[in-house]
């Protein structure tokens, strides 16, 4: 479900490309020194947006360096790391422990198990440096799943399941942001969710599975139906996303907010209409 907060590359500068990946590579090597390597093959992108996010509202002092790494022992990376890149790759081994353990127990997926075994050592140090997140991502997990066994046919329980996730992840900490945090977080993802069922839907229902638009009694895809819910929920995450003091890094946050998240949404709708037409 995660993969869909990324930038859209090709509307960056070569200094902002370049600041973008030496985040992620920061998380990344953050996982590596506080769980392992078998670890790092988890990282998502969404998790660079986290710490863009959380870096531009509290400017911490940075770490940056290059290095070769095992992914890339030819040439050297820079990296860049903070206290944001470590609680975002903290995040990052949270979410896909409890995902991997739930996609165990409902699909018995080996590979899920074996990734699961994995990351289970780190968990007992995350579950106590972060009991409001790794509680709200487990009991999240477990809901969405209770969900989509019951066929759930309204949309909003669980989008807004997986909204409630995402807007405990936003809040590092209780303070005065809080507030806008929680409902970026929350419509953020709302939009998630919804944006992965737009764009499963086909294979979901050739393949019989949940989707909360199947659900709901739709029988062919309508994506302008879907791009009125998608619309109004990226707008009232925007809309709380402005209200933050944000100045570094803004240029790449705006990306990937006004442009990045709808990238592979925008594709799969041309390929389905290309496909139509012929």
């Amino acid at each position: 479900m995660f993969g869909f907060v990324n930038a859209s590359m090709d509307e960056l500068t070569e200094d902002r490309k370049k600041r973008y990946t030496q985040v992620y590579c920061g998380i990344c090597r953050d996982i590596r020194a506080s769980a392992s390597q078998t670890a790092r093959l988890s990282l998502s992108y969404d998790m660079v947006f986290l710490a863009l996010l959380l870096e531009s509202l509290y400017e911490p002092e940075t770490k940056t360096g290059s290095r070769a790494c095992m992914l890339h022992p030819c040439s050297p990376r820079g990296w860049s790391s903070s206290p944001y890149t470590a609680y975002a790759a903290d995040m990052n081994v949270a979410l896909s422990y409890y995902k991997c353990l739930d996609d165990w127990q409902d699909d018995r997926k080996a590979v899920s198990l074996l990734m699961a075994k994995a990351l289970k050592p780190q968990m007992p140090g995350l579950e106590q440096r972060y009991p409001r997140q790794c509680g709200a991502i487990s009991r999240c997990i477990r809901e969405l799943s209770r969900l989509e066994k019951e066929n759930c046919s309204n949309p909003d329980l669980p989008a807004g399941c997986f909204g409630s996730l995402m807007e405990e992840l936003l809040v590092y900490r209780t303070d005065h942001w809080e507030g806008y945090l929680r409902q970026m977080g929350n419509a953020l993802g709302r939009f998630i969710y919804l944006c992965d069922g737009a764009m499963d839907f086909r294979e979901d229902r050739k393949k019989g599975r949940y989707n909360p638009f199947l659900a709901m009694g739709m029988e062919q895809e309508d994506y302008q139906r879907w791009d009125q819910y998608l619309i109004l929920t990226m707008a009232a995450c925007t809309r709380a996303y402005e209200m933050l003091p944000l100045v570094q890094d803004k240029e790449i946050l705006d990306n990937i907010l006004y442009s990045g998240v709808w990238l592979q949404y925008r594709r799969k709708q041309k390929r389905d209409s290309r496909e139509e037409s012929e």
